[in-house]
């Protein structure tokens, strides 16, 4: 899998119950040949993969990882699949990450903020960025919804000087506030039984020409341009193998995200045709090394060219180490075992675990399916990101209407603020908008992570109570879970190769692959073509007989109730439905029309209470 370049927005791309209990494992399903999770596959392997996932044992960061054979293990040689989420935007900005378009390195992102509110305020606004966008209240909620690690994209300049700023050429200077920063992480993670993966995002220089990820000058020499920057990169993780050796918390050394260079031609941009790779090779061999004469008992994870996943080359003279782990990155394609053959190829010749070190920005029902495909292969996975502006994450910032004005000046669309009211905003964002408490959470994004992968049903997205005297309900909190389970759309994820929001182009609610829209009266479901369908799972507190209407813009619907189909209606007009007391389900189908839903109305078909 390749990931297609893009400078503004190559990354649009994205409870709570792990499968895995504390006690004991549970019985594997039996097969059943037309079970859609088998399409594709022998029904035998798919329910002996299954299986082998449901009998995992729960990672506890009390113990040390390894990596033995094609799995990551624990001490007791046990496999562990780490379920995780990635903290980007915390020690790294990416400009998409804050509602920038065009170029948005942080470097250029911080010179826009001292341009408006000047070098003192900006130190300010970075030292409450730092301070507030992950904290301990974010990782208590990972642990909470069922994740069991976190990946932590760390920034050089946290940790060490530029090369162009040492006062001694060749020598390292150490910053206390990257590592003290880490330690903070790592001691929350503990507390919650995480496991943290230790991640260079941004190596000195910056590792390749997709310039965001790695907040690269091209104007100063890359991490391949120059010697002063790879002796840097290892140094730094020469330092970090020496203060977290003796660390099982730590999961393992991600020691350089996402090379994308072209070795043997600058026209191959980003290292997608590169056939030796051996400048990387060579780095990823010292740096392994240089950690090993301190660290002999963590995992080093590495990565290939082209965003992680260009291994030719790397490997051709066989693993250097016993105890490496492939990473590899997937965004925007399919969610098969066909989409990661040639990882799988790669770890079955090298007889090394594989790692999916990022993964996301899409919609809900390609979580699910990356998910599941991933584990019934016994490989862990990092969601990108826990939180940004955008939709699609666990959590998502929403930002004072201040930021907004601000950005809408860097965009061209606005005038220039005061640099009283950029100051309000920007510190506002920093100190305010993007601490947890403050975030609107997304859970069906989390539910899309950590159960519809491995669980048929379909909960309900909220409690959808029907009184004595009827109800209301929204249309866009039909159920939870994947397409063709708790809904069924026409285009229900981004597998085009190419970042976008296909599947819900407002952005707006929620994050699966139905079509919504906003308007004054709030958020309802869109343009719902022939053939597409809502699952609504309802509480009734008083069987009988109601009157069901769909209520929204002109076309025709015909309904389900607890799987007995109903005739053909149009919108806004009224059918007889027999409900039972307590637990039911509604489903609306498009017929004709591509009507707009806003809600569903029950009413009890003699009227009063009864």
């Amino acid at each position: 899998m390749w990931k297609p370049p893009c400078a503004c927005c190559r990354r649009i791309r994205l409870t709570s119950i792990s499968i895995v209990p504390a006690v004991r494992a549970p019985r594997c399903p039996p097969v059943s040949p037309d079970r859609s999770r088998v399409r594709g596959v022998g029904a035998a392997l798919a329910a002996t993969a299954l299986c082998l996932a449901m009998s995992l044992v729960p990672a506890r960061a009390a113990q040390f990882l390894r990596a033995q054979g094609q799995q990551i293990v624990d001490e007791q040689g046990r496999p562990v699949i780490l379920r995780g989420v990635g903290l980007g935007g915390w020690m790294l900005q990416e400009g998409y990450m804050l509602g920038l378009g065009g170029p948005g390195m942080q470097h250029t992102i911080r010179q826009r903020i001292v341009e408006l509110i000047g070098e003192q305020d900006t130190q300010a606004f970075y030292r409450a960025w730092l301070d507030n966008y992950v904290g301990k209240d974010d990782i208590d909620a990972v642990a909470a919804w069922g994740f069991n690690s976190v990946r932590l994209p760390m920034h050089y300049e946290l940790y060490t000087l530029p090369l162009s700023k040492e006062p001694v050429p060749g020598q390292q200077t150490w910053l206390e506030d990257g590592f003290k920063r880490t330690d903070d992480l790592i001691a929350w993670a503990k507390a919650n039984g995480l496991y943290v993966i230790l991640d260079l995002h941004a190596a000195p220089g910056g590792q390749g020409n997709d310039l965001n990820i790695s907040d690269r000058d091209p104007s100063t020499p890359s991490l391949w341009d120059d010697a002063g920057n790879r002796d840097k990169m290892v140094a730094l993780w020469r330092k970090l193998a020496q203060r977290y050796r003796d660390e099982p918390a730590v999961a393992g050394y991600d020691i350089i995200n996402e090379p994308n260079w072209g070795f043997a031609s600058p026209a191959d941009k980003n290292g997608c045709a590169e056939t030796g790779n051996a400048p990387l090779r060579e780095l990823l061999v010292r740096t392994t090394a240089a950690i090993r004469e301190i660290d002999q008992r963590h995992i080093v994870i590495i990565e290939g060219n082209c965003w992680g996943n260009n291994y030719r080359g790397v490997l051709d003279a066989g693993p250097w180490d016993d105890n490496l782990v492939l990473s590899f990155h997937k965004y925007w394609n399919g969610t098969g075992r066909d989409s990661i053959k040639d990882q799988l190829a790669l770890r079955a010749r090298w007889n090394m675990p594989l790692w999916l070190g990022e993964t996301g920005e899409n919609s809900n029902d390609w979580f699910t399916r990356t998910v599941e495909t991933m584990e019934g292969e016994g490989i862990g996975w990092a969601n990108w990101p826990l939180k940004k502006l955008r939709y699609n994450n666990p959590l998502q910032v929403i930002a004072n209407p201040g930021y907004q004005r601000v950005l809408a000046y860097w965009e061209g669309k606005g005038p220039r603020p005061s640099r009283e009211q950029a100051r309000e905003a920007l510190m506002t964002l920093a100190t305010h908008d993007i601490r947890m408490q403050n975030n609107a959470r997304h859970p069906d994004v989390v539910d899309a992570w950590l159960r519809a992968p491995r669980d048929d049903r379909s909960p309900p997205f909220k409690p959808n109570r029907v009184a004595r005297d009827g109800a209301e309900i929204a249309a866009v909190d039909f159920d939870l879970g994947r397409n063709g389970v708790a809904y069924f759309d026409l285009t229900a994820a981004n597998e085009s190769g190419k970042p976008g929001a296909q599947w819900n182009p407002s952005q707006l609610y929620r994050n699966d692959g139905v079509d919504l829209a906003g308007g004054s009266e709030g958020p309802r479901v869109a343009a719902m073509q022939d053939g597409e369908w809502l699952k609504y799972t309802i509480d009734v507190e008083a069987g009988g007989a109601y009157m069901l209407s769909v209520r929204g813009k002109p076309g025709v619907t015909k309904a389900k109730v607890n799987g007995g189909p109903l005739a053909p209606v149009r919108v806004n007009d009224a059918q007889a439905v027999s409900l039972q007391q307590g637990r039911n389900t509604l489903v609306i189908e498009a017929v004709s029309g591509e009507p707009d839903l806003s809600t569903l109305s029950l009413r009890p078909a003699f009227g009063g209470e009864r």
